[in-house]
């Protein structure tokens, strides 16, 4: 071995060395023999509501949630799982719909709730989904098409999108829910 390859080894033992001697017992110094605690595993602490609004781009979807009086429904426990359209999404809807809805709160309650399913559908799961029964009772179809995802007509954007009480999938589509 060269005096300079053994004179590193040496360098590093001794480094060793010395780390292992600054641990002390009490577990209270950092000790790089010693195991470290795993990090705590990432808790969102916004819910879907407050995710939505932190977003910025559904801006529609909370005042017509607010409208619904849906709000409590989606700051609770859950776990759920929203399809949220876009502002612009809402935008596309034929002109008058959205105002008609919010002047009728049992009727935009059916629409949102058609958004939203019980549990907290991951885009990995959603993929082998054919449908997926929602909150206001009827199954969005689920569909995917040269790789892209639908949820009914509303293509899927942006998947997983993480809140305290389950998960936002972005659509550009508003979802209509069908005739009883």
């Amino acid at each position: 071995m060269s005096t300079r390859k053994r004179f590193t080894l040496i360098a590093l033992m001794a480094a060793g060395v010395l780390a292992a001697a600054g641990c002390d017992e009490s577990g209270s110094a950092w000790c790089p023999l010693r195991q470290q605690p795993a990090p705590p595993p990432v808790h969102h602490e916004r819910d879907i509501v407050d995710t939505a609004v932190s977003a910025g781009s559904f801006n529609t979807l909370v005042t017509a949630v607010k409208a619904a009086g849906l709000v409590e429904t989606l700051k609770a426990p859950g776990p759920y799982t929203v399809f949220a359209p876009t502002d612009e999404a809402f935008a596309k809807l034929p002109q008058g719909t959205l105002d008609n809805l919010l002047k009728n709160p049992e009727q935009l309650k059916a629409v949102l709730l058609y958004h939203v399913t019980l549990g907290k559908v991951t885009a990995s799961e959603v993929v082998k989904l054919d449908s997926a029964p929602t909150a206001g009772g009827a199954a969005i179809p689920i569909k995917v098409e040269s790789g892209k995802v639908f949820a009914g007509p509303a293509q899927v954007v942006k998947t997983d999108i993480a809140a305290s009480n389950g998960v936002i999938h972005v659509i550009d589509t508003v979802l209509i829910p069908p005739s009883k």
